[in-house]
């Protein structure tokens, strides 16, 4: 929640027993909620302009004007993704949700969670070289986000095979 480091805390699927650790970044949250409150207003404002006269053709109207605020809205649900994203983890392993699939790893897939010296996010890392980005730990979360990442390597010592 908000970028604090909650534990046993699940939103949408399973129990609180599923998961020891929830983590999510504020700053990300933050981010997408003001970009999404400038879009609507930006778009509402020119919904509202509009049909005011001089602005061009005379044949603007009621449904343009729907229109162009019902695009502020879609842009600004999708800006809302930014809110998504999300790192459970417990003993059955790891979820990582980003901005639109959660995709959980088991501890036997899992190699470790790390942090690129060139990246703003962590990054989860898995057997052959690859990784799955975790957009949840963010650089801009500063201490609460090495926090998240201590803690997330406690669990792992504990369940990780």
């Amino acid at each position: 929640m908000s970028g604090e480091i909650d534990d046993a805390q699940t939103h949408g699927g399973g129990s609180a027993d599923d998961w020891e650790f929830e983590y999510r970044s504020r700053r990300l949250a933050v981010i997408g909620v003001v970009i999404a409150v400038v879009v609507l207003v930006i778009h509402i404002t020119f919904g509202a302009l509009l049909t005011i006269s001089n602005t061009g053709p005379d044949n603007i109207g009621f449904a343009d004007q729907a229109a162009v605020i019902l695009i502020g809205v879609v842009i600004a649900g999708a800006v809302m993704l930014l809110a998504r994203p999300r790192l459970r983890v417990g003993p059955q392993g790891v979820a990582v949700r980003n901005l639109t699939t959660e995709r959980v790893f088991g501890w036997d897939q899992v190699l470790g969670l790390d942090y690129p010296e060139k990246g703003f996010g962590g990054q989860l890392e898995l057997p052959g070289d690859e990784h799955v980005p975790v957009l949840a730990i963010q650089a801009g979360d500063g201490e609460k986000a090495v926090a998240a990442m201590e803690r997330f390597r406690a669990i792992e010592a504990r369940h990780r095979p």
